[in-house]
């Protein structure tokens, strides 16, 4: 934490962070819980794989196009209420899962769960784009995305725990993998309740300035209401860069996280125990890859985000270039490889999703802005599946690697449009540029 805030300050920042990054993690509680669950469904002659894969498919359309809702009803009635919201419905659809016994059953359940778990994105980032500015947002939201990245490996862990020990409580196996999470995450949420707080002022504190660009707020009132916001950030151009990096991110990033286990097994030959383990390094790998795009983003390019991006992006094609190889020189090798990845493919994911998005989003609506870009950013995990199914099918897994390399060097070379982006500026060249701007939008 920065040396100039009171005592004060600095603890509630601790615990705005703290419960933040809990309440997200444990939404993942009740989202990777059904992957988990899948398999002991399947033993069930009311499912087929066809059916998992419709109930995914209803749950991730929701997930994508909730997020943008949520933003905006974030902005307007504040994220503390929109993310409460949110954990409610996710609990009690998880809990209404666990005593489903047809995909006619699960089918409404899932939908409901996919709108609850768009709530929690776009509203917890707003509420840590008012509690930091804009120099700190690199290294703290480097640190605070680890929360889907180490939140979502956990998740599995309890959920398969749950679900296959010998346990002295009520439910059998299955069933208790819907609703163990759910009360978890129930008991995340009362603690999220009870601690946060929208922004500084709700808790007696002086608002988060940020000393870069200072803004009157009679300039901030102009910008406001030169155009309708929605209206301006569907205008901005680098709303749609951020999102479309987020949506090719995502493309490789679900790919890896539900295709690697299979990729081992059939091409590498590996057994289903050591593929699975295997397939874990590459979110544990992402972790440094969150962390190392802040902190370059921070301390090397002075809290310019697209420099970070364009190049991980890069490394991530090369990486996946050589992977082939690299995977065919014995097991060490392809964890190598595997996690090299992991962090060039997290790096750019949680940048933009994190500090970029709350870069842009000021001034425009942070919470509709960050739920636009990770709305628009799940169409990718939307097409993941089908890419990886068709081209592994038809031209082999190494064809899908190549196929990654494309993803990875079109991504790059959006993010390189925006190179010198947030580059530092005085003062009172600053005060210039809003004014600027503000005349500008008076005249369309």
């Amino acid at each position: 934490m920065s040396p100039w805030l009171s005592f004060s300050e600095k603890s509630w920042r601790w615990r705005i962070f703290a419960i933040t990054w809990f309440a997200y993690a444990g939404f993942y509680l009740c989202r990777k819980n059904f992957s988990v669950v899948m398999p002991l469904l399947g033993e069930h002659p009311n499912f087929t794989k066809l059916d998992f894969a419709n109930l995914i498919f209803l749950y991730s359309v929701m997930y994508a196009i909730g997020q943008p809702f949520f933003g905006m009803l974030s902005d307007r009635f504040g994220a503390r209420l929109v993310v409460t919201g949110g954990i409610l419905l996710a609990v009690a659809s998880n809990i209404g899962m666990a005593f489903s016994t047809s995909t006619l059953m699960l089918a409404p359940l899932v939908i409901v769960n996919g709108i609850g778990q768009a709530a929690g994105w776009p509203g917890l980032v707003k509420i840590m784009a008012n509690w930091f500015r804009r120099r700190e947002r690199g290294t703290v939201m480097a640190w605070w995305t680890t929360n889907y990245v180490l939140g979502g490996f956990l998740a599995t862990l309890f959920a398969t725990y749950v679900a296959t020990a010998v346990l002295p409580i009520p439910g059998q196996g299955w069933q208790r993998a819907f609703w163990a999470p759910a009360i978890l995450l129930g008991l995340i949420g009362v603690a999220y309740v009870v601690v946060v707080r929208n922004q500084p002022s709700d808790a007696g504190l002086k608002p988060v300035e940020d000393d870069e660009a200072p803004v009157t707020a009679k300039q901030a009132a102009a910008m406001r209401e030169a155009r309708p916001q929605l209206k301006r950030i569907l205008a901005n151009p680098v709303v749609w860069i951020i999102s479309l990096g987020c949506l090719f991110a995502k493309i490789t990033r679900y790919a890896f996280l539900f295709w690697l286990p299979l990729y081992m097994t059939e091409q590498l030959g590996y057994g289903v125990d050591r593929a699975g383990y295997t397939a874990g390094v590459f979110e544990l790998a992402g972790l440094g890859g969150a962390l190392l795009a802040g902190y370059l983003s921070e301390k090397v390019f002075e809290s310019r985000r697209f420099p970070v991006t364009a190049l991980m992006f890069w490394a991530l094609g090369i990486m996946c270039l050589v992977q082939p190889i690299v995977a065919s020189h014995g097991y060490w090798a392809n964890v190598a490889g595997i996690s090299l990845i992991g962090v060039a493919n997290y790096g750019p994911d949680t940048l933009l999703q994190g500090a970029a998005s709350q870069d842009v989003g000021m001034g425009l609506g942070t919470g509709t802005v960050s739920g636009l870009i990770s709305g628009v950013g799940s169409i990718g995990q939307l097409l993941s599946p089908y890419l990886v199914a068709i081209v592994a099918a038809r031209y082999g897994w190494n064809s899908l690697f190549h196929l990654f390399v494309g993803v990875a060097v079109i991504g790059g070379l959006l993010q390189a449009i925006l190179w010198n982006n947030g580059r530092r500026v005085s003062p009172a060249a600053a005060n210039r540029n809003a004014v600027h701007s503000v005349e500008q939008e008076k005249s369309i």
